[in-house]
Protein backbone atom coordinates (compact mmCIF):
# COMPACT_ATOMS: atom_id res chain seq x y z
CA UNK A 1 0.00 0.00 0.00
CA UNK A 2 1.23 3.55 -0.76
CA UNK A 3 2.75 5.61 1.98
CA UNK A 4 0.47 8.65 2.72
CA UNK A 5 1.62 11.95 2.48
CA UNK A 6 0.42 15.12 4.75
CA UNK A 7 1.72 18.54 4.91
CA UNK A 8 1.76 20.47 8.15
CA UNK A 9 2.16 24.97 8.20
CA UNK A 10 1.67 26.92 10.86
CA UNK A 11 2.77 30.43 11.55
CA UNK A 12 5.66 30.59 13.67
CA UNK A 13 5.28 30.02 17.43
CA UNK A 14 1.70 28.03 17.00
CA UNK A 15 3.45 24.67 17.84
CA UNK A 16 4.24 23.15 14.64
CA UNK A 17 7.70 21.97 15.30
CA UNK A 18 6.58 20.81 18.82
CA UNK A 19 3.51 18.71 17.02
CA UNK A 20 5.54 17.35 14.57
CA UNK A 21 8.26 16.36 17.17
CA UNK A 22 5.35 14.56 19.01
CA UNK A 23 3.60 12.98 16.27
CA UNK A 24 6.98 11.35 14.88
CA UNK A 25 7.77 9.77 18.48
CA UNK A 26 4.16 8.48 18.62
CA UNK A 27 3.70 7.01 15.27
CA UNK A 28 6.67 4.55 14.12
CA UNK A 29 5.49 4.55 10.39
CA UNK A 30 5.93 8.41 10.09
CA UNK A 31 8.88 10.30 8.63
CA UNK A 32 9.79 13.57 8.91
CA UNK A 33 11.10 14.78 5.13
CA UNK A 34 14.50 16.42 5.69
CA UNK A 35 14.97 19.81 3.23
CA UNK A 36 18.15 20.42 1.09
CA UNK A 37 19.19 23.70 1.72
CA UNK A 38 22.38 26.12 -0.01
CA UNK A 39 22.69 27.75 3.81
CA UNK A 40 25.69 26.87 5.79
CA UNK A 41 24.88 24.15 8.58
CA UNK A 42 24.66 25.98 12.22
CA UNK A 43 25.87 25.20 15.54
CA UNK A 44 25.01 21.19 16.48
CA UNK A 45 22.73 20.92 13.19
CA UNK A 46 24.43 17.75 11.05
CA UNK A 47 23.93 17.07 7.13
CA UNK A 48 21.11 14.06 6.54
CA UNK A 49 19.65 15.40 9.80
CA UNK A 50 18.11 19.07 10.38
CA UNK A 51 19.02 19.29 6.33
CA UNK A 52 21.05 17.55 3.65
CA UNK A 53 23.28 21.19 3.05
CA UNK A 54 24.33 21.54 -0.60
CA UNK A 55 26.02 24.09 -3.30
CA UNK A 56 24.28 26.61 -4.67
CA UNK A 57 25.02 25.27 -8.03
CA UNK A 58 24.05 21.62 -7.15
CA UNK A 59 20.45 23.02 -5.78
CA UNK A 60 20.10 24.80 -9.18
CA UNK A 61 20.70 21.75 -11.35
CA UNK A 62 18.24 19.65 -8.89
CA UNK A 63 15.71 22.24 -9.48
CA UNK A 64 16.02 23.10 -13.19
CA UNK A 65 15.15 19.02 -14.21
CA UNK A 66 12.64 18.94 -11.55
CA UNK A 67 14.01 16.93 -8.81
CA UNK A 68 12.42 19.07 -6.06
CA UNK A 69 8.17 19.05 -5.02
CA UNK A 70 8.63 22.49 -3.54
CA UNK A 71 11.48 25.08 -3.52
CA UNK A 72 11.98 28.69 -2.31
CA UNK A 73 14.42 31.14 -2.05
CA UNK A 74 14.37 32.34 1.67
CA UNK A 75 16.60 35.33 2.48
CA UNK A 76 19.47 34.73 -0.38
CA UNK A 77 19.22 30.97 0.80
CA UNK A 78 17.50 27.77 -1.52
CA UNK A 79 15.33 25.44 0.51
CA UNK A 80 13.49 22.42 -1.04
CA UNK A 81 12.16 19.18 -0.77
CA UNK A 82 13.31 15.89 -3.02
CA UNK A 83 10.91 14.93 -5.09
CA UNK A 84 12.48 11.79 -5.71
CA UNK A 85 13.16 11.03 -1.97
CA UNK A 86 8.93 11.90 -1.24
CA UNK A 87 7.79 8.90 -4.34
CA UNK A 88 10.41 6.15 -2.79
CA UNK A 89 9.22 7.02 0.93
CA UNK A 90 5.57 6.85 -0.91
CA UNK A 91 6.05 3.83 -3.14
CA UNK A 92 8.10 1.85 0.20
CA UNK A 93 4.76 2.76 2.16
CA UNK A 94 5.92 4.72 4.58
CA UNK A 95 3.95 7.49 5.48
CA UNK A 96 5.47 10.99 5.18
CA UNK A 97 5.39 14.42 6.57
CA UNK A 98 6.56 17.60 5.92
CA UNK A 99 6.74 20.79 7.71
CA UNK A 100 6.23 23.27 5.66
CA UNK A 101 4.92 27.05 5.02
CA UNK A 102 2.02 27.64 3.34
CA UNK A 103 3.89 28.46 -0.57
CA UNK A 104 5.48 25.13 -0.22
CA UNK A 105 2.05 22.97 0.72
CA UNK A 106 0.72 24.44 -2.16
CA UNK A 107 3.50 23.22 -4.66
CA UNK A 108 3.35 20.05 -3.00
CA UNK A 109 -0.72 19.66 -3.55
CA UNK A 110 0.70 20.50 -7.36
CA UNK A 111 3.46 17.54 -7.03
CA UNK A 112 1.16 15.22 -5.20
CA UNK A 113 -2.00 15.77 -5.40
CA UNK A 114 -3.04 13.11 -3.19
CA UNK A 115 -1.57 14.60 -0.20
CA UNK A 116 -3.08 15.83 2.45
CA UNK A 117 -2.49 19.18 3.41
CA UNK A 118 -3.35 20.19 7.48
CA UNK A 119 -2.76 24.08 8.85
CA UNK A 120 -2.25 24.61 12.54
CA UNK A 121 -4.11 27.54 13.94
CA UNK A 122 -3.30 29.40 17.62
CA UNK A 123 -5.96 29.40 19.51
CA UNK A 124 -5.65 33.28 19.60
CA UNK A 125 -4.09 36.14 18.30
CA UNK A 126 -3.13 36.74 21.80
CA UNK A 127 -1.61 33.70 22.39
CA UNK A 128 -0.01 33.72 19.44
CA UNK A 129 1.64 36.53 20.96
CA UNK A 130 2.14 35.54 24.35
CA UNK A 131 4.25 32.45 22.97
CA UNK A 132 6.74 34.26 20.93
CA UNK A 133 7.76 36.74 24.07
CA UNK A 134 7.58 33.13 25.74
CA UNK A 135 10.91 32.52 24.06
CA UNK A 136 12.74 35.64 25.33
CA UNK A 137 14.77 35.07 22.31
CA UNK A 138 13.37 37.94 20.19
CA UNK A 139 13.31 42.09 20.54
CA UNK A 140 9.97 43.77 19.97
CA UNK A 141 10.70 44.53 16.70
CA UNK A 142 11.09 41.00 15.86
CA UNK A 143 7.85 39.91 17.61
CA UNK A 144 5.57 42.57 15.60
CA UNK A 145 7.42 41.57 12.07
CA UNK A 146 6.69 37.21 13.04
CA UNK A 147 2.86 38.37 14.40
CA UNK A 148 2.57 40.41 11.02
CA UNK A 149 3.49 37.30 8.80
CA UNK A 150 1.58 35.20 11.03
CA UNK A 151 -1.51 36.81 10.16
CA UNK A 152 -0.50 37.00 6.20
CA UNK A 153 0.32 32.97 6.49
CA UNK A 154 -3.11 32.15 8.10
CA UNK A 155 -5.28 34.29 5.61
CA UNK A 156 -4.44 30.65 3.59
CA UNK A 157 -5.96 28.52 6.01
CA UNK A 158 -8.59 27.82 3.26
CA UNK A 159 -6.34 26.64 1.07
CA UNK A 160 -5.98 23.39 2.89
CA UNK A 161 -7.84 20.20 3.59
CA UNK A 162 -7.62 19.92 7.31
CA UNK A 163 -7.55 22.89 9.88
CA UNK A 164 -6.27 21.68 13.57
CA UNK A 165 -6.69 24.88 16.68
CA UNK A 166 -3.09 24.52 19.23
CA UNK A 167 -4.91 24.79 22.20
CA UNK A 168 -3.49 21.83 24.29
CA UNK A 169 -1.29 20.20 22.32
CA UNK A 170 -1.99 16.53 23.47
CA UNK A 171 -5.59 17.30 21.91
CA UNK A 172 -3.66 18.51 18.93
CA UNK A 173 -1.76 15.21 18.51
CA UNK A 174 -4.58 13.09 19.08
CA UNK A 175 -6.46 15.05 15.85
CA UNK A 176 -3.71 15.18 13.49
CA UNK A 177 -3.50 11.37 14.10
CA UNK A 178 -7.28 11.29 13.48
CA UNK A 179 -6.57 13.26 9.97
CA UNK A 180 -3.65 10.65 9.44
CA UNK A 181 -5.60 7.81 9.99
CA UNK A 182 -8.44 8.89 7.80
CA UNK A 183 -5.82 9.59 5.03
CA UNK A 184 -4.75 5.54 5.13
CA UNK A 185 -8.27 4.82 5.16
CA UNK A 186 -9.09 6.66 1.68
CA UNK A 187 -10.43 3.96 -0.76
CA UNK A 188 -7.19 3.51 -3.38
CA UNK A 189 -5.46 2.67 -0.33
CA UNK A 190 -8.55 0.32 1.22
CA UNK A 191 -8.60 -0.96 -2.70
CA UNK A 192 -4.58 -2.01 -2.55
CA UNK A 193 -4.40 -2.94 0.75
CA UNK A 194 -7.34 -5.55 0.60
CA UNK A 195 -7.80 -6.53 -3.28
CA UNK A 196 -10.01 -9.37 -2.00
CA UNK A 197 -12.83 -7.25 -0.90
CA UNK A 198 -13.34 -5.48 -4.02
CA UNK A 199 -12.58 -8.16 -6.30
CA UNK A 200 -16.40 -9.55 -6.75
CA UNK A 201 -17.74 -5.73 -7.56
CA UNK A 202 -15.42 -5.63 -10.11
CA UNK A 203 -16.50 -9.04 -12.18
CA UNK A 204 -19.27 -9.18 -14.45
CA UNK A 205 -22.43 -10.54 -13.12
Amino acid sequence: MPGTLITVTAPSGAGKTTLVREMLRHDPNLRLSVSYTTRAPRAGEEDGREYHFIETGRFLEMRDVGGFAEWAEVHGNYYGTSRAWLAEQLGQGRDTMLEIDWQGAAQVREAFPESVSVFVLPPSLDELENRLRGRGTDSEETIALRLRAAIDEMRHVQEFAYVIINDRLQDTIAELAVVLQAARLRYPNQHKRYPQYFSFLEQDH
